[in-house]
């Protein structure tokens, strides 16, 4: 049976809304971050990057969650859009863009916005405009289509609900206004039973929720070093 390492953040949810829109089978491996389960001997031994998500299905091992949804999309032939030259090019570069640009760029306004350590407005400036910036650019791509890739709901589609899903706490309160078509986009997979099975199936572990000294010396090491 797949094992499927992960945590409750923006990542490792894109990967169990495609096992459960699936129902792949799959064993869940909690991995608490706050605790530092990342850097144990067993787990880095996976993934020497030590982040979430990876899963192992078998001899194969895979690491990074576009990488995983791309994976997992062809090998069950599941939420991948028509298989044509013109087809893959416009999946390849969605996709890549949501890992490239949407995913670190967002994380980075996160982490200025909400936990680092003293006053940095130039570092919280920059993300939050990068953020504002990709989002619009989806924004506008959903403006004229009904999904990422057009009108059928693919693995890209995924990959950008589980950031714009917490586009409030990236950007503020007022950020949906922004983006009207990431919203209608954002809503209507939230409202999907897999997308629900998959927020939560966190709440069956017990993660640790406190952000006390033990989680900041896991979670940001860079203040240690």
């Amino acid at each position: 049976m797949l094992k499927f390492y992960f945590n409750g953040s923006p990542n490792p949810t894109k990967i169990a809304l495609f096992l459960e829109e699936t129902g792949l089978p799959f064993e869940a491996m909690p991995i608490d971050t706050r605790k530092g389960d990342q850097f144990t001997p067993a787990f880095t031994a996976i993934n020497p990057n030590q982040k979430v998500p990876v899963i192992v299905d078998g001899d194969a091992t895979v690491f990074d969650s576009n990488a995983i949804l791309l994976y997992l999309g062809e090998k069950t032939g599941k939420f991948m859009p028509e298989n044509t030259p013109a087809k893959r090019a416009e999946l390849l570069s969605w996709l890549m863009f949501v890992a490239s640009g949407v995913g670190p760029y967002s994380g980075q306004a996160v982490h200025f916005k909400h936990f680092a350590l003293g006053a940095q407005p130039y570092a919280h400036d920059r993300y939050q405009y990068e953020a504002n910036r990709h989002f619009g650019i989806i924004d506008a791509r959903l403006k004229t289509h009904q999904y990422m890739l057009g009108n059928t709901y693919t693995i890209v589609d995924m990959a950008l609900w589980s950031w714009a899903r917490m586009l409030p706490f990236i950007m503020g309160d007022d950020a949906w206004a922004k983006f009207p078509n990431l919203k209608r986009l954002t809503d209507e997979i939230s409202a999907r039973p897999a997308a629900q099975k998959a927020v939560t199936l966190k709440d069956r572990f017990p993660f640790k929720a406190e952000l006390d000294a033990e989680a900041r010396a896991n979670m940001f090491k860079h203040v240690k070093a």
